[in-house]
């Protein structure tokens, strides 16, 4: 039997996506970089070599994800782990005055990807022999609390932990274990608000810490790396000293 294990990563051409990509090549997994950018994921594909495939994929768009999957399906063979890290975060707005293009944009993409990357895994994972495998959902500290004027983004985010509960539960009869990491302030371009003075709910702005985004990598590959009977179903990693525990 073939010791070798495939993942798929979204969001892989940047960020915390392509960290954890090169990271889990470098633990010997096979990974498949999946990405609206196809020059961006083929750059990281060539920093991490023969195990690398680029798949361009819009994880928006349920056709292109089907596809993205078959392709994984004819080169690999089989799939032991999908990271579902691609997601948005709209610009603050005030409740009242959020657009809903931006809405449904948000929901698209960070829940509705989540989703069709989700049912694409779980087909391959349940049919595959031997069955099993694992998912990885990428949430947030806003899926425990929000940021001032995040309304579309915090729902995005809770509706990511009830899509986990529920994965990890529909998950069990085929030998699929599903968990979720929630991060906070990882040092990638999501994060330049952070770093230059975010809004915080009293008005002020502050400038907060944020950690490597390779720390957050590690993360996942300890996540990843457990046998399919245990499972982290939830780990937050964050900067120790932002603002969000108690009351700062």
């Amino acid at each position: 039997m073939s010791t070798k294990k495939f993942a798929a990563v979204t969001g892989a051409n940047r960020g915390i996506g392509r960290v954890t990509a090169i990271s889990l090549a470098k633990e010997g997994w096979h990974v498949a970089l999946l990405g609206r950018d196809l020059a961006g994921v083929a750059a990281v594909a060539l920093e991490i070599g023969d195990a690398a495939l680029p798949v361009q994929c819009d994880v928006a768009d349920r056709e292109s994800v089907k596809q993205a999957f078959a392709s994984i399906k004819e080169n690999f063979g089989r799939l032991d782990l999908l990271f579902n890290n691609a997601g948005v975060v709209p610009p603050a707005a005030l409740l009242e005055d959020v657009a809903q293009e931006d809405w449904e944009r948000i929901f698209d993409i960070n829940v509705g990807g989540t989703f069709y990357c989700t049912q694409e895994a779980f087909s391959l994972m349940k049919d595959q022999s031997p069955q099993g495998g694992r998912i990885i959902n990428n949430g947030s500290l806003s899926a425990h609390m929000p940021r001032p004027n995040s309304a579309p983004y915090t729902a995005s985010k809770h509706a990511i932990t009830g899509l986990t509960r529920a994965t990890s539960l529909d998950g069990r009869k085929y030998n699929i274990a599903c968990g979720q990491i929630d991060i906070g302030n990882a040092d990638t371009s999501m994060a330049s608000s952070q770093r230059e003075g975010a809004l915080q709910p009293n008005g002020t702005r502050l400038s907060e810490p944020v950690i490597d985004a390779q720390i957050l990598a590690d993360a996942v590959v300890h996540m990843a790396s457990l046998p399919l009977e245990a499972n982290v179903q939830f780990m937050t990693v964050m900067a120790t000293k932002m603002p969000y525990i108690g009351r700062g």
